[in-house]
């Protein structure tokens, strides 16, 4: 019985290096973002602050951020239905870009810095 204990001590440490080295591979390997990039995530930002949904949408990207990935690659997968109902250009881009969840935390810091932009000048109305 030690001797199957220590077995699975050992692989899981192999394991454990594996996944390090993974994570510090991809964090060196990330791609930035363009100013294009920036600008395309600013507009859904703006969309979304100005349909009013700031606090659901911002809960909601919360809850599935660790599944960008898996988002992403639903995206993709649904692409072809999608854009032959609606021409959406860059559809694909932006299934690239949110396979990040770097991306997602970006959209979540636009989204609230133009709330809170919004909220500052609602109160500067209100107060006039």
């Amino acid at each position: 019985m030690l001797k199957s204990h220590g077995r699975i001590l050992k692989w899981w440490k192999q394991i454990e290096k594996r996944l390090i080295m993974d994570t510090t591979i991809k964090t060196e390997i990330q791609p930035t973002l363009t100013e294009q990039d920036k600008a395309f995530i600013t507009r859904l930002a703006k969309r979304i602050q100005s349909s009013g949904f700031v606090t659901p949408a911002i809960f909601f990207l919360e809850m599935t951020k660790p599944l960008a990935l898996l988002g992403s690659h639903a995206m993709v997968f649904f692409g072809p239905i999608v854009n032959s109902f609606i021409k959406a250009d860059g559809y694909y881009r932006a299934a690239e870009l949110f396979e990040e969840p770097d991306t997602v935390e970006f959209l979540l810091s636009e989204i609230e810095r133009l709330d809170k932009e919004d909220s500052v000048v609602e109160g500067e109305s209100r107060e006039r």
